[in-house]
């Protein structure tokens, strides 16, 4: 077995973090057997606190990856980085330039400004607590005013997804589908929303369903994750999402963010289609 590959990875940002965190993940997964060792710092917005970045710097050299927008802040360490002979690089610098470039206008090098309180963030926060509120079917009186609404058999992942959407200013309900169950009279009126039909592998199912009542205790029989009956579930769950014309995402082999990111697609395609 091959021994993983370990190096020093420096994570500087003068915001939260959370850009350059998303990112080195995002380029770490491309990388088999490599174990970063992390030195996160968030916040750096002051020669002190980078004097501290720079001493460990020193101390255990590897890359550096950094999301400064002060000039002076990041010229320093990138100065500092050449004369240690370490990699240095600048997440955000190639699209700050290029929309810049596109824009014709200079950025403004706020820090954290994208954090900011604004309109923007009171959006995400209506938006998770509208997803909260309309979880599972309840209050379905407002799911007029919904962006997106997910529906879906039991274990298909319609919570999370809904609060990844809010995350992003999406207001997004769920409604669970129930075989014999009659969905809320609403669902066949709403114009707004956009309706999206979530399906699922049912030996996947059955395995999640059967785990999930363990976790809870509850071991007795039960058709909920019978195979036979979880195959004529998912059936009659995607023929009814056919016969009102709903698209399908299968979310078998999907991350939450993959299954979001399908919907947003949808929701753009449909809102063009709407101006065209």
């Amino acid at each position: 077995m091959t021994k993983p590959t370990s190096f020093h990875l420096h994570l500087v940002s003068d915001a939260t973090g959370e850009t350059i965190h998303s990112v080195a993940r995002a380029c770490l997964a491309q990388f088999e057997g490599v174990v970063p060792v992390e030195h996160f710092w968030n916040l750096v917005r002051s020669d002190a606190q980078l004097d501290m970045v720079i001493e460990e710097i020193e101390q255990y050299r590897g890359v550096v990856v950094y999301t400064l927008v002060d000039e002076r802040l990041r010229r320093r360490l990138h100065e500092v980085c050449v004369s240690l002979e370490v990699p240095i690089v600048s997440v955000l610098d190639p699209i700050i330039g290029s929309l810049a470039q596109h824009l014709g206008v200079e950025s403004q090098s706020r820090p954290g400004y994208q954090h900011a309180i604004n309109a923007a963030y009171f959006g995400r926060m209506d938006a998770m607590e509208f997803a909260l509120t309309q979880d599972d079917g309840q209050s379905t009186d407002n799911l007029y005013a919904a962006d997106v609404i997910l529906v879906g058999v039991s274990r298909t992942s319609k919570t999370p997804t809904c609060l990844y959407l809010a995350n992003r200013g999406i207001k997004a309900a769920n409604v669970p589908f129930v075989p014999n169950c009659p969905m809320p009279e609403q669902m066949g009126e709403l114009k707004r929303p956009l309706i999206v039909g979530l399906t699922k592998d049912p030996d996947q199912l059955v395995e999640i369903r059967r785990n999930r009542l363990r976790s809870l205790h509850q071991t007795e029989a039960s058709s909920y994750y019978d195979p036979e009956a979880v195959r004529d579930e998912v059936r009659e769950a995607r023929r009814y999402y056919l016969r009102h014309g709903w698209p399908i995402i299968d979310v078998s082999h999907r991350a939450i963010e993959e299954t979001a990111a399908e919907i947003l697609s949808l929701m753009s395609r449909r809102r063009a289609r709407q101006d065209a």
